[in-house]
């Protein structure tokens, strides 16, 4: 069943001196209904939060390429694809003296069907009518504190520890990636793929309310 998508991308800069998000919605190339959208925030000094944001694109769009929906499924895809950049990433530390990191949101949409995975606190929303229907869970200490009741969800917003991050691309350890797929797709369904640069200022209806809008 054809499917049709509606999408665009957005960036702030803010009052950070570097614009170290990176962010890509990739067709697939022989089409067949298939998309790829990507958010990755890096982290690094000197530019290094900058080339490991621009790896994880880089290795997102080159797997997106020899994507085949027949052969190899979507978990496949978005677990390699993060593992890969990861990779690349830390053998680039030794390259440029830089200690570049990067989380990971993707979500891969094909007729019918979403399949999404993260690692680190960039987000993966997705609302009906107004509502949410799921929201990813950062890879951080707060949202751990969250988890277990000793902060509030208001309270994490404004933790002084809200930046740690539990892991991430590039770390020494292999990522920690998260999973998610909907097969019930209906008209009007609305994904939104952010950085905390977003998140961080947004109550989820207040999100809910603008997409709708």
């Amino acid at each position: 069943m054809p499917i049709s998508i509606d999408a665009c991308v957005a960036q702030h800069q803010g009052d950070r001196r570097e614009q170290q998000d990176r962010v890509a919605i990739l067709p697939h190339p022989r089409g067949g209904g298939v998309a790829l959208a990507v958010v990755a925030d890096g982290m690094g000094g000197h530019t290094g939060g900058v080339l490991a944001a621009q790896q994880v694109i880089h290795t997102a769009r080159d797997n997106l390429e020899r994507f085949s929906a027949r052969a190899e499924s979507a978990r496949v895809l978005l677990e390699s694809s993060i593992n890969e950049a990861h990779m690349l990433i830390k053998a680039s530390r030794f390259i440029n003296e830089k200690d570049p990191h990067s989380t990971a949101v993707m979500l891969l949409l094909q007729p019918g069907k979403a399949s999404w995975a993260h690692c680190g606190d960039s987000r993966f929303y997705r609302f009906r009518g107004g509502s949410l229907v799921f929201r990813s869970t950062d890879h951080s200490y707060v949202a751990q504190l969250v988890v277990q009741g000793r902060v509030t969800p208001e309270q994490a917003l404004v933790h002084p520890h809200r930046n740690i991050l539990l892991t991430s691309l590039g770390g020494v350890e292999a990522p920690k990636i998260a999973f998610g797929e909907a097969g019930d797709l209906q008209v009007g369904d609305t994904f939104l793929l952010c950085s905390d640069g977003l998140w961080g200022y947004f109550t989820d209806q207040e999100l809910a309310w603008v997409i709708d809008g």
